[in-house]
């Protein structure tokens, strides 16, 4: 496992997690609502335009951190909907702003307000630890009627590197003292689950397209179809 760069100093207390932290996009909220909202004007490639989408987004958040370089999550999303727009011409170019409005006000997954009610009432910190700005993570979160359910908001816009760099994990763990294996953290992307997991958390992977395995190395502690396994337990 990889060396926790920030929490060795912070003991583990074994008691269950002080925090629980959610990756954002994917995890709390979904990321293909945007399409679906305006699928009708799309057309038969709708849920292919939205996969490509969302992966686009991704490969763009990798590749500029590896090359030591930083657009904000809010420029890649908009540079990977340039990319749809050009690989599906029949799409209508107009709907380019009706689209990033509807991804700034995702839905949150229905069992999400439930779920973050209950483990705020257990007494531990809820957060979010995600690659969007602070910007775009407060408008998701305030239009998904979530925010007296949330503690805190970590942006990797502060670092200017995306996840997996071990730092955007480092956010938590320096910021509330806690050492990583007593947070809890969960995602529903099977990579960022590898990463947090290097980095030392106790991870959760919320699986809810029932992926096949892949890290092999970097196990979750428990996989759950939805983030209602949290509570179900």
């Amino acid at each position: 496992m990889a060396k926790n760069i920030a929490s060795d100093e912070w003991a583990k207390t074994g008691a269950g997690p002080s925090a629980y932290v959610f990756d954002a996009y994917g995890t709390l909220f979904d990321v293909h609502a945007a399409v679906r909202r305006h699928a009708e004007a799309i057309g038969q490639d709708a849920q292919a335009f939205s996969d490509l989408w969302r992966v686009k987004q991704l490969e763009y958040t990798w590749v500029t951190s590896l090359m030591g370089q930083y657009r904000d999550f809010s420029l890649l999303t908009e540079d990977a909907l340039d990319f749809c727009l050009a690989r599906f011409p029949a799409v209508d170019r107009d709907l380019k702003a009706d689209l990033l409005e509807a991804y700034s006000k995702l839905d949150c997954f229905a069992e999400v307000p439930d779920v973050l009610s209950r483990l705020r009432a257990s007494g531990a910190k809820i957060a979010i630890l995600s690659n969007g700005t602070t910007a775009m993570l407060q408008e998701a979160v305030a239009a998904a009627g979530i925010g007296h359910l949330v503690d805190d908001i970590f942006s990797v816009d502060a670092l200017r590197i995306y996840k997996t760099a071990p730092a955007a994990y480092a956010l938590v763990t320096s910021t509330y003292r806690i050492a990583a294996p007593d947070i809890a953290f969960q995602s529903s992307n099977r990579w960022d689950i590898a990463g947090a997991k290097a980095f030392g958390f106790n991870c959760h992977w919320i699986n809810r397209s029932g992926a096949p395995e892949e890290y092999i190395d970097l196990p979750p502690d428990m996989v759950f179809s939805s983030l209602a396994g949290l509570v179900e337990a």
